[in-house]
């Protein structure tokens, strides 16, 4: 049997440059094929390829068609500023400087396979080189967020043992000031126009780099990602994603939830320090051949956004919920979208609400997408499937998705439970491979035969989920399990309602209620409290089940969001607990 990358992977770039005809015609030939490659390599371990590499395998591939005029005349990568600075790279370019970099992290940091480097940095495009030169050199690239303080980057120093970090200016004060405690440090690249004593300049050392650099050969299940995501308890987990989890995961999702081709140009907004940077603005696209749009936005301007969308030829857009909510309060409708064709959502469940206004003002849909730092793409509303508004979509290949109930039985149709990833007797190719140096977290991960995902869901009878809230989000009162995102949902139908978050809180009676926190639209600051909370507790019980109503509504001017623009219920809930 020939190698699995060399069969495999031709094959799946013809069937992803083919054109999307999903759900009509021909198109079931279409989406049986891509699937079969996943059964195949999911029923059958001989069929994963022993080796694989993204960048050679794939980006790589790219590079070639592109030289021999097999792929429209798109740019690989494509990113702006705010200052009106642009850079547009082929994918023959991307690979000539990505090697530039390998060969800096090789050379002048010295570092090896198998060794750690940790990168917090903006939307520049040294991240993105960054990441495929430790692709190509067997380094394990593990991303953060600039929003990370001191004491967050010497817990990831410490806990990943990283040999290299990448930061700029701004973030190199608080890693020197960590220094003494990270022993396993040995080099520091920083990202600046000067020089900066103790640290090698990355732009000085990429300029005079080779660009003659082999790819090494990695195994299909070597290490290639790590991400500190955090639980419900401790300190943030590594998870660990492989060469072909993620390198070969995303086709699937790229293809038929993002609906990229060739000629597409996808502009996804996540930080880099979230995966869904990696989702979306990395493999997705590329193992479907098409543009990378990045702007180097430092906050979040809705207006910044609707420009951007209007003023570039951006086919396909992802952005989070939170985006979403303050792009409709903007208005779209003064804004010619002549390019935008496909919308994207993920990070969160999305309100029917929201989507609906984006549909009035743009004339588009928004398919929703929902997965792990864990897993690629678990559900997704695909290209030509019904949307449901308030639905995640179906299970995407080769995930089976069912709801389980605590002990790891499948519940009946409508049964709220667990949202869980079939892994026995084949555990799916796309799944983390660990918690890092945490077997203990790793075990409690499995259920039965599942993966769980610590999302609580229910499943309908086409087999669409939708999402509760997480396990440890769901409020118990007087028996009543109450998912936080369905109040917030009815609550956001409100004109009063810029935004709201919603938390147990204690109560003697029924142990804890609902309590919501709200933004208020600028309208309806003024107003007489106490009255607009009892029309807020009014509005819900007419929305949804009158026990879900928030007993308790406390207006506030913002609420604590993560670095990704999710909103952190944990720092209400524990803020509502902590008085007790």
């Amino acid at each position: 049997m020939r190698p699995l990358v060399k069969s495999w992977i031709p094959q799946c770039l013809r069937i992803l440059r083919s054109p999307c005809r999903l759900f009509h015609g021909s198109s079931r030939l279409f989406t049986s094929q891509i699937i079969s490659y996943y059964d195949s390599i999911n029923q059958c371990k001989k069929e994963l390829p022993e080796y694989f590499n993204f960048a050679s395998d794939v980006l790589d591939e790219w590079s070639q068609l592109e030289k021999n005029g097999r792929r429209p005349a798109n740019p690989a990568f494509w990113w702006v500023n705010e200052e009106g600075e642009e850079m547009k790279w082929s994918f023959e370019e991307l690979g000539f400087r990505s090697r530039k970099a390998a060969n800096v992290l090789t050379e002048a940091c010295g570092l090896q396979r198998g060794d750690r480097v940790i990168a917090i940095l903006p939307r520049i495009p040294e991240w993105w080189l960054l990441n495929i030169a430790c692709m190509r050199t067997g380094i394990v690239f593990i991303p953060g967020t600039s929003q990370l303080t001191a004491k967050d980057i010497l817990y990831r120093l410490q806990a990943s043992k990283a040999k290299c970090i990448v930061t700029n200016d701004t973030l190199a004060p608080a890693v020197e000031s960590v220094l003494p405690d990270c022993q396993f440090l040995k080099s520091k690249l920083i990202v600046a126009k000067g020089s900066r004593d103790g640290w090698l300049n990355l732009r000085e050392l990429f300029a005079v780099a080779s660009a003659d650099h082999k790819c090494v050969k990695t195994k299909s299940q070597d290490p290639m990602l790590i991400y500190f995501t955090s639980g419900s308890t401790g300190f943030p987990k590594m998870v660990a994603q492989s060469h072909s989890s993620y390198g070969i995961g995303f086709a699937t999702s790229g293809r038929y939830w993002m609906n990229l081709t060739p000629s597409d140009i996808m502009w996804n907004t996540a930080d880099t320090g979230w995966v869904k940077a990696v989702w979306s603005s990395v493999f997705a696209p590329w193992i479907c051949g098409s543009c990378v749009f990045v702007h180097n936005m430092p906050q979040f301007k809705p207006a910044v956004i609707a420009e951007t969308l209007s003023r570039y030829p951006i086919t396909a857009f992802c952005t989070a919920p939170t985006a979403y909510r303050m792009l409709v309060q903007h208005d779209l409708s003064s804004y010619k979208l002549m390019s935008l064709k496909h919308c994207l959502s993920g990070g969160e469940p999305l309100n029917p609400e929201v989507m609906a206004k984006w549909k009035t003002q743009t004339g588009l849909d928004i398919y929703e997408g929902y997965g792990q730092t864990e897993t690629v793409a678990i559900c997704a509303t695909l290209k030509g499937m019904k949307i449901k508004p308030g639905s995640l979509g179906k299970a995407v290949p080769p995930y089976d998705v069912q709801i389980i109930d605590d002990h790891g039985a499948i519940l009946p149709v409508g049964e709220e439970g667990n949202i869980a990833i079939r892994i026995r007797p084949t555990r799916p190719f796309c799944l983390f491979s660990e918690y890092v140096d945490n077997p203990e977290k790793t075990a409690a991960s499995v259920c039965g035969d599942f993966y769980v995902t610590g999302d609580r869901g229910v499943m309908d009878e086409e087999g669409y989920v939708s999402f509760v809230g997480r396990a440890d989000d769901i409020i118990n009162s007087s028996g009543y399990r109450i998912g936080p995102f369905e109040v917030e949902s009815a609550l956001i139908q409100h004109p009063a309602v810029s935004e709201s978050a919603v938390v147990s809180s204690p109560d003697p009676v029924r142990g804890e209620v609902v309590k919501a926190f709200v933004v208020l639209a600028p309208a309806f600051v003024s107003y007489d409290p106490e009255k607009l909370a009892h029309e807020l507790q009014q509005h819900v019980k007419k929305v949804t089940a009158p026990y879900k109503y928030p007993r308790k509504v406390e207006f506030v001017q913002d609420l604590p969001k993560t670095a990704t623009g999710k909103i952190q219920r944990k720092v209400l809930r524990n803020k509502e607990w902590g008085k007790v």
